[in-house]
């Protein structure tokens, strides 16, 4: 036994001290597979003998089981945000605040990139990974140490013979470009929605229960800083960056310090532009006070210290004409109007020809018309938009913007929602949707068939092999193999997949019919409500729209949508495939303060990603909707919050920020 331990002990070592070559100095000293030959026997003798497997094993980063939920950690010393400058004058004030309380004294400033992911406080307790919590309000954070460990970087002890009893390394994570590339592709192959920028997919993965999902998504770490610390004594910031990289933390490259204000300013500046050919995102610079005494006497505001200030860069903008507006239709029959820019313009790197300008509302509040010349941006730097319209600008020839009254696919009519915000085609087999209808039916949550993608969905209509949804319960194997790049394995997997399906539910199967007006929200709401699909046929329209959540305009396109000629014989092929078409009542969380209650999300939450924030709605009882009423109770609100804000305030919708809904409903 006592080998075995010795040969265990030697095997981390050598994991840790390659997995620091690869991950932080960049430098790895052997192959992938020599690596991984290490990996597998530390494995193969930890399962021979789990009472030698510690917490701070290398096998303890590949994933374990899901937990069952998150425990809410406290920060010894707060996580405080940082106030923001826009301008180089923006700095120098920042300069005189700190000389007014310093008269006299030397005062250097350290500069780093400011790295656009999720803060991290990471406890290490006699030198060993304890707790890694996510910063939440500041004062307290989610545990999340069962994704962190999955990080390769972030050492699971600290590489020191002598650790301090406590030590709280803090820093960003933060997801490439290329990574998100990566797992975009692959969510457009199995015809999924892509993420729109590495930051809200670093928070979403971070909030993973299955930390083998994590695992898959190749999170990264840069260490700039410390919290509690016990047992060590650290005099400026340059010291705490070397302790870090000393400890094992990979820490930015691009961190120096000077002496005046006018130095730090054109530092800034120099990023402005060569900060894109970094691999991450960085969305301004931090300034801080080296000296660590110098920062005590500096002090604190209430949610901010006086000793930082953070840079933004200003979001790059382009100037050019609406050409043309033209519709697309997607999933549900919904109608995006889409402007294409003359001339298409340089943005982050990339030629942009073309914007979404998402829907009628955001259009008559910009009151953007063919012709217009507009100021285009890029969200996070990957998604273009209209910012705005030059008014002065305009000559007399733009001309507004009109929904079409007949789809331009399929000639049916088109309708808009309620709220006159989203136009819909009527058709219940428009050919302009059939393929995205096809990519959201097999979308994972909802009825999850793998394999199903944007290239493999249009080969099936391109070649008439399928011409209806429930064309897929159909399908063989010989079929498969006729398509071009369409190996014996893949079609295997895919029939596999759409035999799989038919057991997902109601619930998943009324939000893939794309049935006008109907999401996720909307279908669970009804298959809660009449538990299977023939209890939902023979209701009448009245008896849909008395569902709370529901309304007379959405029971109308339900009713119609299942009681047309195209919908009964949909029905009847369902049916006949075999799938369920029944849905198991929810227990809803008892006294819950969300009971019956519709909420509204808008902005970018800190701690939830959309899909996870709108679950949690539901299942303590509520519905997540996603427009504004007089009919919604509450609309929380994150960064960037816009029109839907605004529709709140204006109707006089209880507004709620993350802190306070996390409050009300007691988490």
């Amino acid at each position: 036994m006592a080998k075995v331990a010795q040969r265990i002990a030697e095997l981390r070592r050598q994991i840790d001290h390659h997995n620091h070559l690869y991950y932080v100095e960049a430098q790895p000293e052997i192959s992938d597979r020599e690596f991984d030959k290490l990996l597998e026997e530390l494995q193969k003798l930890e399962a021979e003998h789990p009472e030698l497997i510690t917490p701070d094993s290398p096998t303890q980063r590949v994933g374990g089981q899901p937990i069952e939920g998150f425990v809410t950690v406290t920060h010894r010393i707060p996580m405080l945000s940082i106030d923001n400058s826009y301008s180089a004058e923006g700095l120098r004030e920042f300069d005189a605040r700190v000389r007014k309380v310093l008269p006299g004294e030397n005062v250097e400033y350290d500069v780093e990139l400011k790295i656009d992911g999720v803060a991290m406080s990471l406890a290490y307790e006699g030198g060993a990974l304890a707790t890694a919590a996510t910063r939440g309000d500041g004062e307290r954070g989610d545990d999340v140490t069962h994704n962190i460990k999955t990080i390769g970087e972030i050492p699971l002890r600290l590489r020191t013979k002598h650790p301090p009893k406590l030590f709280e390394a803090r820093g960003e994570v933060y997801m490439t470009r290329d990574e998100l590339i990566r797992i975009n592709r692959e969510r457009k192959e199995r015809g999924e929605e892509p993420f729109a920028n590495p930051r809200n997919l670093s928070s979403g993965t971070l909030k993973q229960l299955d930390p083998r999902i994590t695992a898959k998504r190749r999170l990264r770490f840069f260490a700039y800083g410390t919290g509690a610390v016990e047992g060590l004594t650290l005099t400026s910031h340059m010291a705490v960056l070397q302790q870090l990289k000393e400890f094992g933390f990979p820490v930015n490259p691009h961190i120096k310090k000077f002496g005046t204000i006018d130095e730090v300013i054109a530092y800034c500046n120099s990023w402005s532009e060569k900060r894109r050919d970094l691999p991450y995102e960085t969305d301004g610079m931090v300034i801080k006070v080296d000296d660590i005494d110098q920062r005590r006497r500096l002090g604190m505001r209430s949610k901010s210290p006086r000793w930082a200030v953070a840079y933004k860069f200003a979001a790059e903008q382009a100037l050019t004409r609406i050409g043309h507006i033209e519709i697309s239709v997607g999933a549900g029959g919904k109608l995006t109007p889409v402007a294409h820019f003359d001339p298409p313009v340089r943005l982050a790197g990339t030629t942009v020809r073309r914007a979404s300008l998402h829907n009628a509302e955001q259009m008559r509040q910009k009151d953007i018309r063919v012709g217009d010349m507009v100021v285009v941006e890029k969200a996070g730097e990957i998604i273009p938009y209209v910012v705005k319209v030059e008014i002065s600008a305009r000559t007399g020839e733009e001309k507004p913007f009109e929904f079409p009254k007949k789809c331009p696919y399929c000639g049916s009519k088109v309708e808009p929602d309620e709220n006159g915000i989203f136009y819909y085609c009527t058709g219940a087999a428009c050919p302009g949707e059939l393929e995205k209808r096809l990519i959201m039916f097999a979308k994972r949550d909802r009825m999850d068939i793998e394999g199903l993608g944007e290239e493999l969905a249009k080969q099936l209509i391109e070649t008439e092999t399928v011409q209806a949804i429930t064309d897929l319960y159909h399908l063989t194997l010989e079929e498969l193999l006729k398509l071009e790049r369409v190996g014996k394995k893949s079609a295997q997997n895919l029939l596999d997949g759409i035999e799989a399906s038919k057991k997902r539910g109601l619930a998943r199967l009324l939000a893939g019919l794309s049935i006008p007006m109907v999401g996720d929200t909307t279908a669970d709401i009804l298959a809660q409500e009449f538990g299977n699909l023939d209890a939902l046929l023979a209701a009448s329209q009245q008896r849909i729209a008395q569902v709370k959540g529901i309304g007379p305009t959405r029971a109308e396109s339900v009713h119609e949508f299942f009681h047309s000629s195209a919908g009964a014989e949909l029905v009847a092929e369902l049916k006949e495939a075999g799938l369920k078409l029944t849905e198991e009542k929810r227990a809803v969380t008892a006294g819950s303060p969300l009971q019956g209650k519709t909420v509204v999300i808008t902005g970018t939450l800190k701690n939830y990603d959309r899909k996870g924030i709108e679950e949690l709605i539901v299942k303590l009882g509520g519905k997540a909707s996603g427009s504004v009423s007089k009919k919604t109770d509450y609309v929380v609100a994150g960064e960037e919050a816009g029109s839907k804000l605004a529709k709140a305030k204006e109707l006089g919708v209880p507004v709620l920020s993350e802190e306070e809904f996390v409050k009300l409903i007691g988490s």
